[in-house]
């Protein structure tokens, strides 16, 4: 199976359950973590996950889900493609 790998950033007041959350929903989605670093600044939760999303993944679908899973844990999901970094930090 190919792969192509993103990140997926959370922000949010902190409360219990986002780790949780998000975890379960990559892993019924199939999509794996590869890295996690997470902290709390001032009350507010922050993460970012490299994680590695099936290439025949519909990725705009995906995308739609996290902000849904967001907004039902009270925090901002965002994923993007690797690759979109990358091509940043080239310019």
């Amino acid at each position: 199976m190919i792969f192509m790998k993103a990140i997926v950033t959370t922000v949010g007041q902190d409360q219990v359950g986002i780790i949780a959350g998000v975890s379960h929903y990559l892993s019924t989605a199939q999509i794996n973590i590869l890295d996690v670093s997470q902290t709390i600044m001032s009350g507010y939760f922050t993460m970012m996950m490299m994680v590695e999303v099936p290439a025949d993944q519909d990725f705009t679908k995906l995308a739609a889900d996290l902000k849904d899973l967001g907004t039902q844990l009270g925090v901002e999901i965002n994923i993007r493609n690797e690759r979109l970094y990358q091509a940043m930090h080239q310019l």
